[in-house]
C-alpha cells in the first residue's frame, strides 16, 4: 500500500486506483501540484514500480524527493514501446517545460555556438546561438560568449578571415564598393574577401577549410598545407606570401605546442567528470580530436543536490548531446550512468556512428577523468568565490540601504518604476524587481500607459502604481481596513500578491507624490517609497524622500548608490526596449493590418507575392485570392479596403 498521507493529493482512493492502472511499461510519469504545474518529469522501464517508489516511508527518501513528494497532487503518464523511446520523450519534455525538480543545465537555451557557412560563396565564421539545418557547420556549444570570443579571436589571428566582431555585412558592402580593404588588411588579420583582387575565391576557402580542421583537431594537416603552400611560393620566388606563410605556420605551431598531447590515445573523444558542493554542480568537458586537446568547457546545473553522481551525469549528456551538432565515438566519463546503453544507443544514432561510452579506473584515460575533475573543482570553487563575493556586496548595500532610509530591517525586495515614451507616443511603464541585491528578472513587468495622454510622467507613474497595488489588494486586504476598496477587485494572484519592502520611482517630487497617493488610495502607504532625482546625463542618482526638502546625497563609490544605480538603470533598460518594440512595430504598420482576416501570415505573402500596396491594387481579386492562405472573403475585403 503506498503512503499517501505526506503528499498534496485531495482524494488518496482514487489517487491509489490510478496508481493501481499504471502498466509495468517502458514510458515517462509526470508529477504535477494542486495547480496543474509540473514538478518532475521522470523515465522508468517499469513505470509501476517507478511511480510506487515515490510513496514509501519518507524517512526513505531524500530531502529533494520529499520535497517534492510533499506536492505531488496529480500524475500523468505516457507509455512507449521501448526504453530509448521514453528517453526521447523525457529529453523533450524536460526541454520544453524546465520542471524545477529536474537537474537542468542553466541557460542551456542561450548556449553560443561557431558557425562556419561554407554553403555561401565567401565563407564567414562567426558566432551564432540557434543552429540550423542550412548548410553550415557548426561547432559547441560553448560554456558561455567569452568562450566563443576568445575562440574566434584566436582563430582570425591564425587564419585571416573576415573577423566576426569587426566586420558587419553593412560594412563588407561599403568597403566593397570602395574598392579597397580596411585595416584588418593591412595589419594582416584579414585576407580582405570584400576586394577579390587580393584573394583567390579558392584561397579564402582553404583558410576557411583550415579553420574547420582546426575546430575539428586537424592540426596536423594544417601544418603540411601550409609547409607545401610556402615551399611552392619560395620556389615561385614569391618572397613575400612565402614569408606571410612562415609566420603563419610558426604562429600555429606555437599554438599547437600548447595543447596536451596523448600518445596513447588517437581517437575523438569528449571527456566528462563533475564537482559538487551543496546545490552547486559544474560538468567539466574535455574535447579531445585526434589525440590532442582542442578545448575544455565548463557547464554549471542545477537541482543536481540530493541526485547521485550517476543521475547527474545522465541528465548533463541527455540535454547536451541533444544540441551538440557533433557527437564523438568515444565517452571518457567518471562514474557509469544509470542506463548506459539506452544512451548509447541514442548517441549512435544522432552522431550516424557507433558511440562507446567508457568509464576508465587506470592508466591514461584515468588521468584524463581526473584532468577534467580538478578543472571542475576549480571552476566550482571560482563560482563560489563569486556568490560569496556578490553576496558580501549585496549585504552591504541593502544595509547602508536600510540606515540611510532608516527602515526596520533590510530591503530584501526592492521594485522600481519607469517611464518611456517619445513625446508622448507609445508611452509605457517598467516594473524591475531586485530580491537580496539581485535583479529577478521572472518578475519584471511591463505597462502600457491607458488612461494619460501625452508626455505625462507623473500621471503615469500614478496610473502604473495604481493598477500593480490593485493586483495585489485582494490578496492583503487586512494591510489597511480603513482604506476604501477599489472600485473593480482583481482576483488574487500570486505573482502581484508579493509586496515590496521598498519601492524606487524614477524621477523627482511630482512623480514621487504621485505614486505616494495611488498606493494611499489602496492602503498600501506603509510601504517605503524613494525617488531617484538623476542629472540631465544621468549622472547623479539623489534620493527625494517624502517630506523632506532636500534630497539626499550618496556618497561617491558607497555601495548603496552602487545598488540604487543598478536597480535605475535596469528599470529604465527595460521601459526603452518595451518602448522601442512597440514603436518599431507601430512604423512597420501599413494599410494591410487594418483588414479583417489579415494577419501576420497572410500580410507576409502578400509582400511576397506582390512587393508593394501599389501592385495590390492593380492585382485582381483572384490574384489575391490566389496568394498562399488567402481566402476568396479576404481577398475581396482587401481589394475593397485598397480601391
Amino acid at each position: 500500500m503506498p503512503d499517501l498521507s505526506h503528499t498534496a493529493i485531495a482524494d488518496p482512493a482514487s489517487f491509489e486506483e490510478r496508481l493501481k492502472r499504471v502498466p509495468h511499461a517502458p514510458g515517462i510519469y509526470q508529477w504535477k501540484d494542486a495547480h496543474g504545474t509540473l514538478l518532475y518529469v521522470g523515465k522508468s522501464k517499469n513505470l509501476r514500480d517507478r511511480m510506487r517508489s515515490y510513496f514509501g516511508a519518507p524517512q526513505g527518501l531524500n530531502g529533494r524527493i520529499r520535497r517534492m513528494v510533499s506536492q505531488i497532487a496529480d500524475f500523468e503518464i505516457i507509455v512507449t514501446q521501448s526504453e530509448l523511446e521514453a528517453l526521447l520523450l523525457e529529453m523533450n519534455l524536460i526541454k520544453q517545460h524546465r520542471p524545477r525538480y529536474n537537474v537542468l543545465l542553466k541557460d542551456d537555451k542561450s548556449y553560443p555556438y561557431i558557425k562556419v557557412t561554407l554553403n555561401q560563396d565567401w565563407p564567414r565564421v562567426f558566432s551564432t546561438r540557434n543552429v540550423q539545418n542550412d548548410g553550415a557547420k557548426y561547432y559547441g556549444p560553448y560554456a558561455n560568449a567569452g568562450s566563443v570570443r576568445q575562440t574566434l579571436d584566436l582563430l582570425n589571428r591564425l587564419f585571416a578571415f573576415r573577423p566576426a566582431f569587426a566586420c558587419s555585412d553593412h560594412k563588407f558592402q561599403r568597403y566593397q564598393r570602395m574598392g579597397k580593404p580596411c585595416m584588418y588588411h593591412d595589419i594582416k588579420r584579414c585576407l580582405a574577401p570584400c576586394v577579390p583582387a587580393l584573394v583567390s575565391q579558392a584561397e579564402y576557402r582553404q583558410a576557411i577549410e583550415a579553420v574547420c580542421r582546426f575546430l575539428e583537431g586537424k592540426s596536423d594537416q594544417i601544418v603540411r598545407d601550409l609547409r607545401k603552400q610556402m615551399e611552392a611560393a619560395a620556389e615561385q620566388l614569391n618572397f613575400e606570401r612565402a614569408a606571410y606563410l612562415r609566420d603563419r605556420l610558426k604562429a600555429i605551431e606555437q599554438v599547437l605546442e600548447r595543447q596536451q598531447v596523448l600518445r596513447t590515445v588517437e581517437t575523438d573523444q569528449d571527456v566528462i567528470a563533475l564537482a559538487r558542493e551543496a546545490d552547486s554542480t559544474v560538468v567539466q568537458v574535455l574535447f579531445i580530436r585526434g589525440g590532442k586537446l582542442i578545448g575544455a568547457e565548463p557547464f554549471t546545473l542545477q537541482g543536481g543536490e540530493d541526485q547521485t553522481d550517476a543521475a547527474i551525469l545522465e541528465s548533463f549528456l541527455t540535454q547536451f548531446y541533444d544540441r551538440a551538432p557533433d557527437v564523438p565515438p568515444n565517452l571518457l566519463l567518471a562514474e557509469y550512468v544509470e542506463e548506459p546503453m539506452i544512451i548509447e544507443r541514442w548517441l549512435s544514432q544522432k552522431g550516424g556512428h557507433k558511440v562507446e561510452i567508457e568509464v576508465p579506473r587506470r592508466g591514461e584515460k584515468r588521468r584524463l577523468i581526473e584532468l577534467a575533475s580538478s578543472n571542475a573543482q576549480i571552476k566550482l570553487d571560482e563560482l563560489r568565490t563569486q556568490w560569496l563575493n556578490s553576496e558580501q556586496r549585496a549585504v552591504a548595500s541593502l544595509s547602508e540601504l536600510r540606515d540611510l532610509l532608516e527602515l526596520p530591517d533590510m530591503p530584501q525586495r526592492i521594485e522600481c518604476y519607469d517611464i518611456s515614451n517619445t513625446q508622448g507616443a507609445q508611452s509605457v511603464a517598467s516594473m524591475v524587481v531586485f530580491l537580496h541585491g539581485e535583479p529577478a528578472a521572472k518578475f519584471y513587468r511591463r505597462f502600457k500607459i491607458k488612461t494619460v495622454e501625452g508626455a505625462n510622467d507623473v500621471a503615469s507613474i500614478q496610473e502604473v502604481i495604481h493598477r500593480r497595488f490593485q493586483r495585489a489588494a485582494p490578496a492583503h486586504a487586512e494591510a489597511a481596513p480603513d482604506a476604501p476598496a477599489p472600485a473593480a477587485q482583481a482576483p488574487p494572484n500570486e505573482a502581484w500578491a508579493q509586496l515590496p519592502d521598498l519601492v524606487l520611482i524614477d524621477g523627482g517630487r511630482g512623480q514621487l507624490n504621485a505614486a505616494r497617493a495611488a498606493m494611499s488610495a489602496l492602503g498600501f502607504d506603509y510601504i517605503p517609497t524613494v525617488g531617484i532625482a538623476k542629472g540631465a546625463d544621468r549622472d547623479r542618482f539623489d534620493l527625494v524622500l517624502p517630506d523632506q526638502p532636500h534630497p539626499l546625497v550618496l556618497e561617491r563609490g558607497s555601495p548603496a548608490l552602487h545598488l540604487v544605480q543598478r536597480v535605475d538603470e535596469e528599470a529604465h533598460r527595460f521601459a526603452i526596449t518595451y518602448h522601442r518594440k512597440l514603436r518599431d512595430k507601430a512604423t512597420y504598420r501599413s494599410n494591410l493590418d487594418d483588414v479583417p482576416g489579415i494577419g501576420p501570415r497572410r500580410k507576409r505573402a502578400l509582400l511576397k507575392a506582390f512587393g508593394s500596396l501599389n501592385a495590390m491594387r492593380a492585382a485582381s481579386v483572384d490574384d489575391l485570392a490566389a496568394v498562399p492562405g488567402m481566402t476568396r472573403k479576404a481577398a475581396e475585403e482587401l481589394k475593397g479596403l485598397l480601391g
